[in-house]
């Protein structure tokens, strides 16, 4: 079961009072500078600001309070977006500050070799070395991050992932590695430390969650470019304004000369200061919602690389299918009832502890009412299953019970001189054929049967794949299965392609190949034989109870081990980027009625041909340029739980998606500034402001 972080409220109300605090912390010019468009609504805040202290001590170029009004604004532009970033900022503190609770100052039971019996020293956790050798017993906490080289042991993870239920820890297999500050709860285990202290994975997801160390993107950089050039433009626009409107007043001989402190006001509002004040807490938030799905992305550009990803590579085991095959039928042979077949099944099957054998004493109770007896009692002999015979059973008052692969059964039928029917052949071949998996059940020299064993594809699984297709995300199955069995479970499922009898060489192939054609892709993986796979691949999730390999080579961690999450984990940063995407279109499309504003005010007693523009019937050119800079501030608190939060995300191709967001931001974009920019100048007139 999945276990999510639980999502802190937009507004959680120690993050607001601190980011309030850090909002007024961000103003020096060493932090503005790394923001190109806000960076200019600074200087122009600095500027208005002295130009009202040169109107109160001599003649202003307007008059003191209408300066002061508009400098005024212009400092909450500035405060605004630094707020934004802030919120995005301490709600990843918070998910910090909630990891450092999980340190611990843990005592280790270090080993002077990887032997149980050796004699162990007490040493402090903060000791620990890389390569280190520790013994953990049932009780103790793990002091490192590590591998286990000996034992099995069940695990609570719960302090790092969330999730009560406990897992198992074993050596030699894909769930080996251990997590500093995790207990073990039963049995021991022989830990080699793969991590220095401040190394650890716990630190390293401290300083991966404080959305304050987040390094921008690559396309988080090319907007950055993007709104600086457009910056630029306006910039020198507006530059040109003031020769432009000395000249034009002494053409004219009427009007007067536009002022610097309009000129700034109709700079901040032309450039893209809505998108500009929003972009990195976007980006802060997207890890963040990474984080709450419990997944630790190793950095910002895998996350907007998953929301690039159009080919996804997905293990069928446990991610397409439940990971266990189930005993679905019974196929009785020529003259035995099927009664008797699920009888002779699930007496062989009772002391069968897999998941398999489980199923097929399940089946027989519930179609025939068939109960669990107690063979121990009635004298029973198991048979247990081994690779050299590939089957088991049981043998009971003379009668001898087999089931297993069908080219052994029927080995074993030979040996007693006995024959395979060949209606049970057909059986077997068209059982394979379909995609599953054929057990043979033989009572002494006599067939009795077929149980069919089957991959059950998990519900919903088919729709999920619909939805990445139509976001033209191709879905590749991964599997080691044979051809025959992999096209059967992939039909089923709906994925796009497979990749039977895969080996580490044949995946590393496949990412390398899809690569070469231009596209981004991503996969799962928890064991060392992924590590090549996970290291080339665009966007790698690495199970946490995978081995250390795997997690080296990835660029995120799944806390919880789903291999599902991978959809997920694509979803968040098309989220992301969409987010990104709806945002920089409205903030450019929202430009359009703030000139509709300003130009009129600033040039109509020069040129009254130009309050023709005046569309929204602005009461005065003072109240038009306070409207145009208060609305330019206030929507960008407005805009912050959307950055936060993220759009609504659809499965939309590319064509749909900036159909979308042409009509729904691009002209709410335009029709809302309209809206806003007349309702603030009412209100303006209503109290005696202007």
């Amino acid at each position: 079961m999945t276990t999510q972080a639980k999502a802190r409220p937009l507004f959680d109300a120690p993050i607001v009072g601190q980011a309030v605090i850090d909002s007024v912390r961000k103003l020096t010019p060493q932090r503005q500078i790394r923001n190109p468009v806000m960076f200019v609504v600074y200087v122009g805040s600095i500027l208005t600001t002295l130009l009202f202290f040169h109107a109160l001590v001599g003649k202003g170029e307007a008059p003191a309070g209408f300066i002061l009004a508009v400098s005024v604004w212009l400092w909450f532009t500035v405060l605004f977006a630094n707020f934004a970033e802030a919120m995005a900022e301490g709600r990843g503190k918070a998910q910090a500050a909630s990891l450092r609770k999980a340190r611990r100052d843990i005592q280790a039971k270090r080993l002077p070799r990887a032997e149980r019996g050796a004699a162990f020293t007490m040493v402090a956790g903060t000791t620990l070395r890389k390569d280190d050798v520790v013994l953990v017993e049932a009780g103790d906490f793990i002091p490192a991050d590590g591998e286990v080289i000996e034992g099995i042991a069940s695990v609570n993870e719960s302090a790092i992932t969330g999730e009560s239920a406990p897992v198992i820890r074993e050596s030699g297999g894909d769930r080996s590695s251990v997590t500093g500050g995790t207990q073990v709860l039963s049995d021991w285990l022989i830990v080699k430390v793969t991590a220095n202290p401040g190394e650890a994975f716990l630190d390293r997801m401290i300083a991966l969650v404080e959305g304050a160390k987040r390094q921008k993107t690559p396309n988080e950089i090319a907007l950055d470019v993007l709104l600086a050039g457009l910056t630029i433009v306006f910039l020198l626009a507006c530059a040109t304004l003031l020769p432009y409107s000395l000249y034009s007043v002494k053409a004219a001989g009427q009007g007067t000369p536009i002022t610097v402190t309009v000129l700034v006001a109709l700079l901040v509002c032309l450039i893209p200061t809505t998108i500009g004040g929003l972009l990195s807490a976007i980006g802060i938030a997207g890890m963040d919602r990474m984080i709450q799905a419990n997944v630790i992305a190793m950095s910002g550009r895998a996350v907007e690389a998953a929301g690039d990803v159009d080919v996804l590579l997905l293990d069928k085991t446990g991610t397409i299918t439940l990971g266990n095959r189930q005993a679905t039928a019974f196929f009785p042979a020529p003259g035995v009832a099927e009664k008797d077949l699920a009888d002779a099944a699930q007496m062989s099957s009772l002391p069968d502890e897999t998941p398999e054998g489980r199923s097929i004493v399940v089946l027989a109770k519930e179609k025939y009412g068939l109960r669990e007896r107690d063979l121990r009692a009635m004298g029973a002999t198991f048979v247990p299953f081994t690779a050299q015979t590939r089957m088991s059973g049981v043998n009971l008052n003379g009668r001898e019970i087999r089931k297993g692969a069908a080219d052994a059964i029927e080995a074993y039928v030979k040996g007693l001189g006995g024959v395979v029917p060949p209606e049970v052949r057909t059986t077997v071949d068209r059982i394979a054929k379909d995609g599953a998996t054929p057990l043979v059940v033989a009572e002494g020299a006599k067939t009795l049967g077929v149980i069919q064993l089957k991959d059950i594809v998990k519900g919903g699984i088919k729709e999920r794949f619909g939805e990445l297709r139509r976001m033209g995300i191709k879905t590749i199955m991964i599997t080691g299965d044979n051809p025959l069995t992999a096209a059967a479970i992939a039909a089923e499922a709906g994925v796009d392609d497979f990749l039977a009898q895969a080996t580490p060489e044949a995946k590393l192939k496949l990412i390398r190949d899809i690569q070469a054609e231009g596209r981004l892709v991503a996969m799962t993986g928890d064991g060392t034989n992924d590590a090549p796979a996970l290291a080339q691949a665009d966007v790698a999730v690495a199970m946490n109870t995978g081995t250390q390999a795997a997690k080296e080579a990835g660029n995120m961690v799944d806390l919880d081990s789903n291999p599902t999450k991978l959809m997920e984990v694509v979803e968040v940063g098309k989220q992301l980027l969409m987010t990104r995407g709806a945002l920089t279109t409205f903030s450019i499309s929202n430009d359009v009625a703030k000139y509709f504003a300003i130009i009129p005010a600033a040039f109509a007693t020069t040129y009254p041909a130009l309050k023709a523009l005046d569309i929204m019937r602005l009461a005065t050119p003072e109240s038009a340029i306070m409207s145009a800079v208060i609305f330019n501030a206030l929507i960008i608190i407005a805009l912050v739980p959307l950055a936060l939060r993220g759009v609504k995300y659809r499965p939309l191709g590319a064509a749909a998606m900036l159909r979308r967001y042409l009509l729904l931001y691009g002209v709410g974009g335009i029709i809302i500034p309209f809206v806003g920019i007349k309702a603030i100048d009412m209100l303006l007139v209503a109290l005696r402001l202007v």
